[in-house]
């Protein structure tokens, strides 16, 4: 009988960046910029190389590349409310383009928490990040300057201050507003409410602001029962649209500030024994992954988290003067747009609300 050989305690030979750049037939700057700055080299020659990495097993030393770059390829990552479906789609998108150029990402969320958003704030100069993309509704002036002071490029989602190297995603809330009233108002609905978020927050105030200005344009008046604030969660919309319910006069349609305030209110309606859209129509905003997934289907106002995270990582790119050569600053502009799916319906005005309630 054979003795059995124990296995080898001896690691394989590690291997060199040379020895990528022989197998691949490259310089090895070829190779570090392949793995670096991956947008700087041309599609086949980086094939090459990553092809020759992987048939030697080949692993950067990262903290050995960050010590002589002066860099650490990661970018921060600051959301307002990472149980908001919207947040998590917005982090899957700036990963899966932090990774097409060879950076990680560290992410945390605030929960609207202004002490959180400080903690937030250490951990990135700790980890002596590259950049911040600050997706959140609010920040403090005295964090901005902490990152300014070490350096730090930062893109924010509408919040963000004009300096150097401070870039804003601005978001056109209006167009997306507009468009749902104005189909709102084609389907026949003169009486429309609006659940808004946190009046604290700016995107909230925006949104608010715009329906407002909307009913304006077609001559409908403000009535301020149909006006509710919400909290841009679910719970708040269930509560803001259980209020408006209780109205003498009830709207025939409702537009919300978000998805998940839309969510909540599906359910207050479903519970009040409402029928949507017959009954009511609704329309959210942001168009989250589940927004297609109600019952019925949402219509909502689209705002690409996908599009946000390549407008927001290539501003932070630029910044860095890592953009490829004879590449410009990205446009910054956010469009936003109405997805029509199956919550909303023509007004039927021969109709009362009191009508409706009696008839359940």
């Amino acid at each position: 009988m054979r003795p059995v050989t124990p296995p080898s305690n001896r690691r394989p030979p590690r291997r060199t960046i040379h020895e990528v750049a022989r197998r691949a037939r490259v310089s090895t700057s070829t190779v570090s910029r392949t793995i670096n700055s991956p947008a700087l080299v041309d599609a086949e020659t980086a094939q090459r190389v990553w092809k020759a990495i992987k048939e030697l097993e080949y692993y950067p030393n990262t903290q050995a590349r960050s010590l002589v770059s002066g860099r650490s390829r990661i970018i921060g990552l600051i959301v307002s409310d990472i149980t908001n479906p919207f947040f998590p789609e917005l982090v899957k998108g700036f990963e899966d383009v932090a990774a097409q150029h060879g950076y990680d990402i560290l992410v945390s969320s605030t929960n609207y928490d202004s002490a959180r958003m400080a903690v937030c704030v250490r951990r990135m100069l700790e980890r002596k990040v590259d950049g911040v993309a600050i997706m959140t509704s609010e920040m403090d002036d005295h964090l901005i300057e902490q990152l300014a002071h070490g350096k730090v490029p930062m893109v924010f989602l509408d919040t963000g201050p004009r300096g150097e190297r401070i870039s804003n995603i601005v978001v056109d809330y209006t167009m997306g507003v507009n468009e749902a009233v104005e189909h709102l108002v084609a389907l026949g609905h003169r009486r429309i409410g609006f659940i808004s978020g946190p009046p604290g927050l700016k995107s909230a105030q925006v949104r608010r602001s715009a329906f407002l200005q909307a009913l304006d344009r077609y001559g409908i008046r403000e009535d301020e029962a149909l006006v509710q604030e919400g909290n841009h969660k679910v719970d708040g919309g269930l509560e803001a649209m259980t209020r408006m319910l209780e109205q003498t006069d009830a709207p025939t349609a409702v537009l919300a500030s978000n998805d998940l305030t839309a969510i909540g209110m599906l359910s207050a309606l479903r519970r009040a024994g409402l029928e949507v859209p017959r009954d009511i129509s609704v329309v959210g905003f942001d168009d989250i992954w589940l927004a297609q997934f109600t019952e019925p289907p949402l219509t909502t106002v689209r705002l690409s988290q996908n599009e946000i995270a390549e407008k927001a990582f290539r501003a932070l790119l630029a910044d860095l003067g890592a953009a490829p050569e004879g590449a410009s600053k990205p446009d910054c502009t956010m469009e936003t747009h109405l997805v029509i799916r199956q919550t909303t319906c023509q007004a039927d005005p021969a109709r009362t609300f009191s009508e409706v309630l009696s008839s359940r």
